[in-house]
């Protein structure tokens, strides 16, 4: 048979609908906030124990966490599809583009969802089962059906969901809930706003065509920069309780301290400058933030200094 550029044609047509697929349930998975979430679960799974912790419970328990986090994501995809549709920011998800179909994106969630719960159940303790699986609920049900269009202290409320994941890493390796633990989730309970509200200043309008009452949407702008200068500020003296309650030593502290103290200027600088450029530089620099935080908690966990 002779080899033609006519007969050639539906491969590459059906190759590349393969790779595009596959890119779709990528992105239906969110893999940058997943890799926040598993990465601080990760964290928490080493602070909880003074040496190592079990390699297989520790590989379990991220792709357990890792697979329900993605499934949240896809169902607040299917949710948010609609109002997708309308947003600049979102606009170009697989499902506003009408690449999948809505019982594709459903079906995929309950399949990765169940199997992350089986592998957390079976694998790594009821315990991180049950909480993972609340917070599956509290992030795709309670927030994105509810809260997100019901107050503008949606992100607020929302943000336990979001906390979750070093509680969850804390719970895989010990099996208990410690009140560090605990400190570890109300740092990122208490991040979550000002990190938020920074893209919802930039993206205002956006969040105002698609009637989610956002807060520089029902508030306005003014006060939405000085909720998040007040909550960097909440954010600085939380980051300090692993210190103060010997969790932590020197290296997270003046880690901590450093970190704070650049969001907290970002956090003025929104007060005095109020182009969207500055307020998406402080979202930006929100994610390093958090991210080198956890990283300097487990650089002290295991090369701990203290004054003598």
């Amino acid at each position: 048979m002779q080899l033609t550029a006519r007969n050639l044609a539906p491969k590459r047509m059906t190759t590349t609908k393969n790779i595009h697929s596959w890119k779709n349930y990528l992105a239906l998975c969110k893999p940058r906030v997943v890799a926040l979430i598993v990465f601080t679960a990760l964290v928490g799974m080493f602070l909880a124990v003074p040496g190592l912790p079990p390699p297989l419970t520790v590989i379990n328990a991220c792709i357990g966490i890792g697979l329900m986090a993605s499934s949240a994501a896809a169902i607040n995809h299917y949710i948010d599809r609609k109002t997708d549709a309308e947003m600049a920011r979102t606009k170009y998800r697989p499902l506003p583009m009408g690449e999948l179909g809505g019982a594709h994106v459903l079906g995929f969630a309950a399949c990765i969802g169940l199997l992350g719960l089986i592998l957390l159940l079976v694998k790594v303790n009821a315990l991180t089962a049950l909480l993972t699986f609340l917070s599956l609920i509290g992030y795709a049900i309670i927030y994105t059906v509810y809260l997100k269009k019901m107050t503008p202290q949606n992100i607020v409320i929302g943000g336990a969901a979001g906390a979750a994941p070093p509680l969850l890493g804390w719970t895989a390796v010990t099996g208990e809930i410690h009140p560090h633990a605990l400190l570890l989730f109300l740092i990122i309970f208490v991040w979550t706003p000002p990190h938020f509200w920074a893209l919802a200043i930039a993206k205002r309008e956006e969040y105002a065509k698609v009637d989610i009452p956002m807060l520089p949407v029902t508030h306005g702008v003014a006060f939405t920069r000085l909720q998040i200068l007040l909550y960097t500020i909440l954010l600085i003296i939380v980051t300090l309780l692993p210190y103060l309650t010997g969790m932590s030593g020197l290296i997270y502290l003046g880690s901590a301290l450093t970190l704070g103290g650049v969001f907290l200027y970002f956090a003025i600088a929104m007060m005095r400058n109020h182009e969207n450029r500055v307020a998406m530089r402080t979202f930006g620099y929100s994610i390093v933030y958090l991210m080198l935080l956890f990283a300097f908690l487990l650089l002290d966990h295991y090369l701990p200094l203290t004054l003598a």
